[in-house]
């Protein structure tokens, strides 16, 4: 297992702070996480174009989906990066798990790139 982080156990979560709905989501998971809440980072992806390059995330992917870093440095991406997110929130957990689900995956998987997509359309920012 990779080192961890100086941070020790805080995630690190690369969100579009341009997006009034992600502004939004973060503060409804900051509501639901309770002091959960205090082991993430939120880093707005806005303007960092190296720094994701860095960490070895496109930013046009970065845009395009959630990208989190773990407490090791492993990046995660998609769905993979929500049910991380989410794991760490007690109320949220039973979702991160319902999200992992082979079946459900897929689905949730383009749904929510259909949303992403729609959304950077209508705002003139889809890469």
């Amino acid at each position: 297992m990779p080192p961890m982080t100086e941070s020790g156990n805080i995630i690190r979560v690369f969100y579009d702070g341009a997006c009034p709905s992600c502004r939004r989501d973060r503060r409804q998971y900051e509501r639901l996480a309770g002091g959960a809440a205090d082991q993430v980072e939120w880093v707005d992806i806005t303007g960092r174009d190296e720094e994701l390059k860095a960490k070895g995330i496109d930013p046009k992917a970065a845009l395009q989906e959630l990208h989190v870093e773990d407490q090791y440095g492993v990046v995660h991406s998609e769905l993979d990066a929500y049910a991380l997110l989410m794991s760490r929130a007690p109320l949220l957990k039973p979702l991160a798990w319902l999200i992992s689900l082979p079946l459900v995956r897929p689905l949730l998987s383009r749904l929510y790139h259909r949303m992403v997509e729609r959304r950077l359309e209508r705002t003139g920012r889809m890469p």
